[in-house]
């Protein structure tokens, strides 16, 4: 491997998310905030976009004669790396919409963004970049662009099974959503709550267990301790709320351990996450728990704090985490987006891919 290829594979992507929510802003925070914590990171994204979001964060810390951080375009991602420290690397894209209204669902900022995400998935997938840590995109600006993919999860996906030359379902990913406390993959992700009922099913779960024990036993370096939460209130009670647990969840267990993966359930879904929660007061009993959909993961993990959080996509042959929350709409423009998710996003990105 060359020099200049080496530094290509250590560099991360930040695509710039919608451009009518907080991501621009908060990624022009974050290399304020920690730039020599962010060498070989740049931004792929539109140009004027990206200066909208420095002037707006030179006004939060320095006030209306605040000095907006410089911006150097860039045209190969390995360039990031002799860009200063201070200065924000952008690889900006032909063709992409420029600022739009701040709060504004639209297809042009839904077809900017996911065209910086489909940039940075190709170039990990080629192995030009490390790892991709997506700014927040919007579900319905995406629909309005004619994107079929109802966020940054099943865009990846296909891209990878593109890549592979599989089918989608031959790519299986999952969710993570992670903070320094606790950690929880779901059985499904973006979809109705009857629809993740239906989801919950043996092969989906025990191929869920297999990602997760997978990339876990790579990131911690042994065979990580998985908790299964229930479907039902208190896991069924043994058949009263509802036989999922019985029927479903527990062959799927068996099955794991059979396979040699450290696997205890189905476990009562309103005290499993406490019983994982890892601080220095009380050792975690696991490493990870599996949520049986969306809300039942995501709610204790949010609850510790947003700002903490990290989401990451297992399965993928690529490293991509991002914020633990969305485009916030209601507070774009305002200079209140706080850029911490977003830092821890790329501390584990960084970390994922080492």
């Amino acid at each position: 491997m060359s020099a200049s290829e080496s530094t290509s594979a250590k560099t991360i992507a930040i695509p710039q998310g919608d451009c009518a929510g907080i991501g621009p802003e908060i990624i022009a925070k974050a290399f304020r905030a920690a730039p020599q914590a962010l060498q070989g990171c740049f931004v792929v994204g539109e140009l004027q976009t990206l200066r909208r979001a420095t002037a707006l964060a030179a006004r939060v810390a320095e006030g209306e004669q605040g000095m907006a951080q410089p911006v150097a375009v860039i045209e190969e991602p390995a360039e990031a790396w002799a860009v200063p420290a201070g200065t924000i690397p952008l690889l900006n894209l032909p063709g992409l919409a420029g600022p739009q209204p701040y709060g504004r669902i639209s297809a042009a900022a839904g077809q900017a963004a996911a065209q910086c995400v489909v940039w940075a998935a190709q170039a990990a997938l080629r192995g030009e970049i490390a790892a991709l840590v997506t700014a927040p995109l919007h579900k319905e600006a995406l629909h309005l662009a004619g994107v079929s993919f109802p966020g940054h999860t099943e865009l990846l996906q296909a891209e990878a099974a593109a890549h592979a030359g599989v089918a989608l379902e031959q790519m299986p990913v999952r969710m993570m959503l992670a903070n320094d406390e606790l950690r929880t993959v779901l059985v499904s992700i973006h979809v109705s709550l009857r629809d993740a009922i239906e989801a919950v099913t043996q092969p989906q779960i025990l191929q869920t267990l297999r990602i997760t024990h997978g990339a876990l036993s790579k990131n911690l370096g042994r065979a990580p301790r998985i908790a299964v939460a229930g479907l039902n209130p208190h896991a069924g009670e043994g058949g009263i709320f509802g036989r999922e647990e019985i029927e479903i969840i527990a062959p799927a267990i068996a099955q794991a351990r059979s396979e040699g993966m450290d696997v205890q359930g189905p476990l009562a879904p309103d005290t499993v996450f406490m019983r994982a929660r890892n601080t220095a007061s009380h050792p975690g009993e696991f490493d990870v728990v599996l949520a049986m959909y969306h809300d039942q993961g995501l709610i204790p993990v949010k609850y510790l704090g947003v700002e903490k959080g990290v989401n990451v996509t297992l399965g993928l042959p690529l490293v991509r985490t991002s914020p633990d929350h969305g485009t916030a709409f209601d507070i774009a423009g305002q200079g209140v987006a706080d850029e911490t998710s977003l830092l821890e996003a790329i501390h584990m990105a960084r970390s994922l891919a080492a």
